[in-house]
């Protein structure tokens, strides 16, 4: 449970952060951004895995790289959730959005987080 809300969080914190460098997408506040991270998590758990089966041939024939697309399909639908407190204006900014936030969860990950769990142990 402690692993689910940090990452919540930290999503929270790279959508901000996106939405700060991007003005094609917006974020009303820290609460939007943490419904936008919950949203996303449902989303990650439910749809996801079903668009990755759908487009298997089309993932592997690109190297993984449609993964990005299937996260900004992800993404957006999230902004159709969530309504006008959640705005990307764009399809092509929903990838760049969604390759920033991969780069970013992954820097975090490895960065930060990572090193904290092994101090634990």
């Amino acid at each position: 449970m402690m692993k689910w809300i940090s990452s919540i969080l930290v999503n929270s914190l790279v959508l901000i952060v996106v939405a700060g460098y991007f003005e094609s997408f917006h974020l009303d506040g820290v609460g939007s951004a943490i419904i936008a991270s919950i949203i996303l998590a449902i989303l990650n758990v439910l749809v996801k895995p079903i668009l990755v089966i759908l487009t298997l041939p089309v993932t592997v024939i690109s190297l993984g790289l449609f993964l990005f697309v299937i996260n900004a399909i992800t993404l957006w639908m999230t902004q159709g959730i969530m309504g006008d407190s959640f705005v990307i204006e764009s399809f092509g900014t929903a990838i760049i959005a969604a390759i920033a936030i991969s780069v970013l969860n992954l820097l975090i990950q490895k960065i930060i987080i990572e090193p904290m769990s092994e101090k634990k142990k």
